[in-house]
């Protein structure tokens, strides 16, 4: 399980070191995709694979489904992970996630995601109070 918050700087050739305790989780392989809310995700390989599978299983007939399917392996990547644990993003999903010097890593149970670092303080200070988190909370059977 992915978890934690962690801030990392990015090289001059996109490279982003991996939090060490989440590196074995990522030794068969990763892939490295545009994601919702402006950041880029992280799936292991088990993990991409299953997502792949639900992705399939969407009805072709529905618009939403193509639109998500074509956002999501249209900007996928596979990478993997150097001798110093860093994975090399790709300049154009740098440039799409605003990713500069400096990229937040966050846990999200079965992915990693990457995100510009005022991007990330943004959507924290939101999600940061309470009467925020309880709206979202409402309907989900927490």
């Amino acid at each position: 399980m992915f978890t934690g918050e962690y801030r990392h700087s990015v090289d001059d050739k996109g490279r982003i070191a991996v939090p060490a305790r989440f590196r074995a989780q990522l030794d068969d392989g990763a892939f490295v995709s545009k994601w919702v809310d402006g950041c880029l995700a992280i799936f292991p390989r088990s993990g991409w694979d299953e997502l792949a599978e639900k992705v399939s299983a969407l009805r072709l007939a529905d618009a939403d489904a193509r639109t998500f399917s074509r956002f999501l392996f249209a900007s996928a990547f596979e990478v993997s992970l150097d001798r110093q644990g860093r994975l090399v993003v790709p300049a154009g999903l740098r440039d799409w996630a605003k990713l500069g010097n400096e990229a937040v890593v966050v846990g999200s149970r079965d992915h990693l995601e990457i995100w510009s670092p005022a991007l990330w303080d943004a959507y924290s200070r939101e999600m940061g109070t309470p009467d925020a988190l309880l709206e979202h909370l409402t309907g989900l059977g927490i």
